[in-house]
Parts: C-alpha cells; structure tokens; sequence
C-alpha cells in the first residue's frame, strides 16, 4: 500500500479522470444522460457522481476515495458539515425503540444529538464514562444498536479503549461509530482495530484551512448505501466547490499533521507547571492517565489541547484574551492557532445541567495548536498565563 502523502495525492486520480493536473470543479446541479438507459442507471447508483449534485457529484467522489484510502476503508462519503454526517448516519442506522450508547465527554453537537435529538425520535441513549470499557457493558441492552465513540475526546482529550468497545459490540451484533476527527487517520485509524464506522468533521484537519464546512463518512459500502439512501432526504449536500477546497486541503494533510503534532506536545509540556494552570489534558503527556492507552492507539497526538486556568471562569476568559496567535474562535484544524473557552461556547448548545453533567471545568480552555512556528505559539502562551497569574495576584 503506498505511503499516506502519495495517497493523499493519487488516490482520487481514476475518479472522473480528465487531462487536468487540477481537478475540475464540477459546479453543476445536474447531469444530462446520452438515452434512456443511460439515465435510468445514473439514477439507481448509490453515492454516484453523474446524475443530480445531491446524489452525488465528480468532486465528491474524488473527496471520498481519498478519504477511504488514507482510513483503510471500502468506501466514503461526504456531507455539507460533520454534525450532517452524525445525524445522517444515526438516522440512517437507529429507529424508534432502539437503544445508543454514547460518551460523556463528547462533542457539544454530539452530546446534543444524544440528549435532544434522538430521545424525541423515540430512541433511548445512556452515556457512560468512556474511560472506564466496562461501563460500555453495563449500558447494553437487547435493544442496543449503535455506539457512538470519541477518541480523543472534545473538550477534555480522553481516550477510548477502541479494541475493548469494539470486542464488546461485535459479541452482541451491535454497530460501532467512532468521530476521529481529533486524531485524524494520520495518527490513529479506527478501522483498524474494529470499528464499523468513522466520521469527521471534515471542516477541522482534513481540510486544514478554515475555508470550509464539510464532513465525511468511512466505512463498509454496505453500510455507507444505507446511509446514503437517508442523505438523499435530509438533503445535507456540500457544495461542489466546497468538496473541491476540501479535497486541495487533504493534499497537504500528511505534510502538516507532524506540525500539528508537534505543536501540541510543546504547548502542553510548556503549560504543565505554569502556576497559573491546574491541569493540562493531552494524551501525549506522560502524565495523562491514559497515556498509555493513547500511545497504543495513536501514531501521534494531535494539535489540541486543554487547560484548566487555577483562577475558574474570569481566568480563562482573560487567558484568551491576552493571547496574539490564538484567535478566540470555535474549530479548530486550520493552520492557524484557535482558542475557544468551551463553557461560554456550550452555554447555546446545552443547559446547565448536561454542560456539569460534561465533566467540562468552568476555566478549561481547548487550544487547536496551528502550523505555526513552536518557539512563537510557546512565548505567547506563557505570556498570557504569566499575565493571569499578575492579574490574580493583584486583586
């Protein structure tokens, strides 16, 4: 199998070939057919690329064997955002009675889709501590059917046994969906140690530049037909220019994953005993609990990180406020630094209850380390804590 920069480079290269170094952009709703029977079967293919954009399109098509290839999956398939491709998928797989497990550190839109979503649909959701595999056991039910999963976690980077959750659903015949969007298949491939189904929001390192909305879908072709079927109705299309900026992102995305990597482990080795932190929650310090675990799994530890500021909420908030790379925005994945306080960002997606119920500090802030140069992003960051702990001192 070729190495992932060639991937990310050829791997599309048979999809709707043409003479252009460049991959076309196809901005077209739709697609005329030479007869009759031309056009019937155009029609009838799931995940095409040659009949109407929202059955599918040449530039998603590229997008989706690039991706299958860089996850080791049969196929892909995108969407117009990472939280589409969730609630497709879930749609597509679960019904009313049905039973899914999720995390409780997870994803604000996911942790949504679990608590809001699904429970007015008629389908029961338990959310368990994903740190523990054995608390997976003791959620499943006869009506199980799918188990939602997050390695490394949003916000708090905790790591999930993915072997011990897979062994687990395949003994009771029930679905695995893991969100690697995190990790990225640059540093861990969920596939390859059982799950059925990855997802990404494709908005963050796949694209890597902050210019697009997107997600994508790996799995068996099996199962992504199925889910498939249900995209055509919720209608949750990217655009075709969309897919072509996503796939010229992944171009580079074996290039700058190390960066982000590398990023991320200055960052919070640096922070880890500034007096102004409590704690610094990423799976690539030797003192994460689950260190261990995340090593086994992960081929490297990606560009995000969080803090807890020692001063609650006022101190996070003036973290970020002193910070010159690290613009305060929610994503992350580009290649330039982000910053977002998670409390203040969730306050319009859950109520305070599920927000305690996360686990998620009231003064935890999530750093998406970008490509920047480390020396410049190390400097800011200590600056800005080194002003937090003046400002508390003062008062």
């Amino acid at each position: 199998m070729s190495g992932s920069s060639t991937v990310a480079v050829h791997a599309d290269r048979d999809v709707h070939p043409s003479r252009a170094v460049a991959r076309p952009i196809y901005q077209t709703a739709t697609f005329w057919a030479e007869d009759a029977e031309q056009f019937t079967q155009a029609a009838v293919e799931r995940r095409g690329q040659d009949f109407y954009t929202r059955y599918g399109n040449p530039n998603h098509a590229q997008v989706a064997a690039v991706v299958a290839e860089l996850e080791h999956t049969e196929a892909a398939m995108v969407t117009a955002s990472g939280m589409a491709a969730l609630t497709t998928a879930v749609l597509a797989l679960v019904s009313a009675g049905d039973h899914v497990i999720g995390q409780k550190s997870t994803y604000g839109g996911t942790a949504s889709v679990l608590l809001n979503l699904l429970p007015r649909l008629g389908v029961s959701v338990t959310q368990v501590d994903q740190t523990d595999p054995a608390a997976f056991d003791k959620a499943l039910t006869p009506q199980t059917r799918l188990i939602l999963v997050e390695t490394p976690s949003n916000p708090l980077l905790q790591i999930t046994d993915l072997r011990a959750v897979t062994d687990l659903a395949r003994a009771h015949d029930v679905l695995t969906m893991a969100d690697n969007t995190f990790a990225t298949p640059m540093n861990q491939r969920p596939v390859e140690f059982g799950i059925d189904l990855v997802w990404h929001s494709a908005t963050k390192y796949l694209n890597g530049h902050s210019d697009v909305s997107a997600g994508v879908l790996a799995g068996s072709a099996e199962i992504l037909d199925r889910i498939w079927d249900v995209a055509l109705l919720t209608g949750a299309t990217l655009g075709p220019f969309d897919a072509w900026l996503l796939l010229r992102g992944m171009r580079t995305l074996p290039l700058r994953m190390p960066r982000h990597n590398a990023n991320g482990q200055a960052l919070a080795e640096a922070l880890q005993d500034h007096p102004a932190v409590a704690r610094v929650h990423y799976p690539g310090l030797a003192t994460h609990p689950q260190h261990s675990l995340a090593a086994s799994q992960m081929s490297g530890f990606g560009g995000v990180l969080a803090i807890e500021l020692a001063g609650g909420f006022e101190a996070a908030d003036a973290f970020l406020g002193r910070l010159h790379y690290a613009r305060r925005a929610a994503s992350l994945g580009g290649v330039e630094s982000l910053a977002v306080h998670p409390a203040a960002m969730w306050q319009g997606m859950l109520n305070e209850e599920q927000i305690a119920a996360s686990g998620v500090p009231l003064g935890l802030v999530r750093l998406a380390a970008g490509t920047e140069d480390t020396a410049d992003l190390v400097a800011d960051v200590l600056a800005a804590a080194d002003v937090v702990v003046a400002t508390t001192a003062s008062c």
